[in-house]
């Protein structure tokens, strides 16, 4: 059972931060993961008065608060009319409707899990991170960054024209995915990012050539390390990081002939 001392409300980022600075004290997102130890912390820092559960639209990017929810990105239709569905397609395995009302963009993204799907699908994507005393990077560079006890405020993601799709394998709807794979497409540049691995997510940018899809996702696949647990062995999933990357480029090219 997770336990705490004190519960505070932030009434500002600045004292959530400061607040953050002991090891002792944690900052609280939707507590899906956090709820299911046997931590004990002094204080429980509370973000959700700040109002950061919001995706606000312009003309040049999307803007994610880091208490919104996976469903709110779920059942956003700006995002998923301009990416092409894939946050639809990245959240809805992710446990059950319930889970992904309370799980928060900022646990599954300053998380870096290796299992993350959230993690993956905006890697291939023109995505930065504002976090409060780090400012703006972005999202491939936070992801090789050092844990530390800044806060990830919002997520942003550019609308550079990408063309987005993304897949993942699970032994089960609600499970773990075995490997998880989004490709994009801007002009003649493909995007693709491969997580589970089973290690976090990464990127490998690579220029479309006169080489067949088959050729050129198998490259792709190439540039990535592969790790076995439990659930599947480094050679199956490169294998199947090959096959998916390779579907993935082929729907992409099929939407742009159209």
């Amino acid at each position: 059972m997770f336990r705490v001392k004190e519960y505070v409300k932030a009434g500002s980022l600045e004292e959530a931060y400061q607040l953050n600075q002991k090891k002792s004290n944690v900052l609280l997102g939707g507590m899906m993961w956090l709820k299911m130890g046997s931590n004990y912390k002094m204080t429980a820092i509370d973000l959700s008065g700040l109002g950061l559960d919001k995706i606000e639209e312009t003309e040049e990017e999307f803007r994610i608060g880091c208490m919104c929810s996976l469903r709110q990105l779920e059942q956003h239709k700006g995002l998923n009319e301009y990416f092409g569905g894939v946050f639809k397609a990245c959240t809805r395995h992710i446990v059950g409707t319930q889970f992904r009302n309370g799980a928060t963009v900022g646990g599954s993204v300053f998380g870096r899990y290796g299992f993350s799907d959230i993690l993956t699908c905006m890697m291939m994507l023109d995505t930065q991170v504002e976090l409060y005393k780090g400012g703006i990077v972005s999202l491939e560079e936070f992801a090789k960054m050092p844990y530390n006890r800044d806060i990830l405020v919002r997520v942003i993601i550019k609308k550079d024209g990408r063309k987005a799709a993304y897949v993942s394998q699970r032994p089960s709807k609600t499970d773990f995915p075995v490997i998880a794979c989004g490709v994009a497409k801007k002009e003649d540049c493909w995007y693709v990012s491969i997580g589970a691995r089973p290690g976090k997510a990464a990127l490998v940018k690579l220029t479309a050539g006169e080489s067949s899809l088959a050729e050129q996702a198998q490259a792709a696949a190439e540039q990535f390390a592969y790790g076995d647990n439990l659930r599947a062995s480094g050679q199956y999933r490169k294998y199947l990081a090959g096959v998916y990357v390779r579907r993935l480029m082929e729907q992409l090219k099929g939407e742009e002939q159209k």
